[in-house]
């Protein structure tokens, strides 16, 4: 046994993202861990812990395989989108306790190009059997059911259309600042509202993108950081949470599992919300950016229309910077996006972030802490991180 380390994210990379035609998930793998590895400037033999998971068939011993790993600590969970927060938790975890020096999280998906040439390699639910046979007969996929939260809100707490179109327009609008971002051309409530309808309430531009693209992140102990060429980012406090998987399970629609993961980060992490300077929440459907703000405590509960007004999502001007690259309304969705907030969120809090680098408003310096909230299905899981700068 030794004594619990302090555990440091210290890589973090994209792959080529967006519109990706000629690659495998397999290559997006690696091209994201390559990235990860040169960006913390170690070699991937110090790597003995790996997670992964996916949209369709790709197993972790597989992915390891292939990019030539052969680890003595290994994870897949699969929570749906908020996966990557829960594993990087785990991988902290395992770090902090001796089970692992460094832990490599990847993830790749060709969910665009495989749309594009017929091939289906996912759902949009985690299965068909048990308590989801009663649902899915009926064609109440995942956009039926958060369509359906959203409205919820919108009856218990007079939450408006606007309000939600004005979370996908400040995504937009950060998205602008983004050169990776797919869509980058600001966007107003009024072509939001004009948009086709998918699921009442939402019009399209109230659904995330579909992408291609991989992501990767490093996390090490304490000991390596010295050894890097990029600045620490600390893994402060983490949480998670299972709620549901059946609607009929979920006892409030306008109540997120982040309610509770949330409140588990920040009591471990010993900071308050207030002391937050920016947040990079999953964003599938724009009802998603608004509730997980309220359940982290960042406004009351029914306060998130009033919340979102008034730019507060902006990096340029906003009170509380949220999805800084454009999110999954704008900036890439290659599925499962829950492991690209963590890349974002090491960037700004890095300083590595160019035009949309977010600043505090106090000083203008560097953000010393953000938040990173991931959703999975139709807010069955969560998991949040709360990472300080080095």
């Amino acid at each position: 046994m030794v004594a619990r380390r302090k555990v440091a994210v210290v890589g973090v990379a994209l792959s080529d993202c967006g519109r990706v035609d000629d690659a495998t998930p397999y290559a997006l793998h690696a091209q994201a861990a390559r990235r990860a590895l040169a960006d913390a400037g170690l070699d991937r033999s110090l790597v003995d812990g790996f997670a992964s998971a996916g949209l369709g068939t790709l197993a972790p011993v597989e992915v390891a395989e292939y990019l030539g790993l052969r680890p003595t600590w290994v994870d897949s969970t699969s929570v749906g989108g908020s996966t990557w927060e829960v594993m990087a938790a785990h991988a902290a975890d395992a770090i902090a306790a001796g089970h692992a020096r460094a832990v490599l999280l990847v993830y790749g998906s060709t969910a665009r190009a495989d749309v594009k040439a017929g091939r289906r390699t996912g759902t949009l639910s985690f299965g068909t059997r048990g308590p989801l046979q009663f649902e899915v007969p009926y064609g109440h996929t995942l956009i039926a059911k958060y369509a359906m939260a959203a409205r919820r809100h919108m009856i218990e707490y007079g939450t408006t259309i606007e309000q939600l179109a004005e979370v996908a327009v400040q995504a937009r609008a950060n998205a602008a600042l983004n050169p990776e971002a797919m869509f980058r051309t600001p966007v107003t409530v009024d072509e939001v509202l004009a948009g086709p309808v998918i699921a009442d309430p939402f019009t399209k531009l109230h659904c995330c993108v579909r992408s291609d693209g991989g992501a990767a992140v490093l996390l090490v102990a304490e000991e390596y950081v010295r050894d890097c060429r990029t600045p620490p980012v600390w893994v402060l406090g983490t949480g998670e949470y299972v709620s549901h998987a059946a609607m009929s399970e979920w006892p409030d629609f306008t109540v997120s599992p982040a309610a509770v993961s949330g409140r588990l980060a920040f009591e471990r992490a010993g900071v308050r919300p207030s002391e937050i300077d920016f947040a990079e929440i999953y964003d599938a459907f724009t009802y998603m950016t608004l509730v997980t703000l309220e359940d982290l405590g960042f406004c009351g509960k029914g306060e998130g229309g009033a919340f979102v007004e008034k730019g507060r999502l902006r990096v340029e001007g906003g009170e509380l910077p949220v999805n800084t690259d454009g999110g999954g309304l704008s900036a890439q969705h290659p599925g499962m996006r829950g492991l690209f907030l963590l890349v974002e969120a090491v960037r700004q809090l890095r300083g590595d972030c160019g035009e949309r680098q977010v600043r505090r408003g106090d000083d203008g310096g560097l953000p010393r802490l953000g938040v990173v909230c991931g959703t999975g299905g139709w807010f069955c899981s969560s998991g949040t991180m709360v990472l300080g700068a080095g």
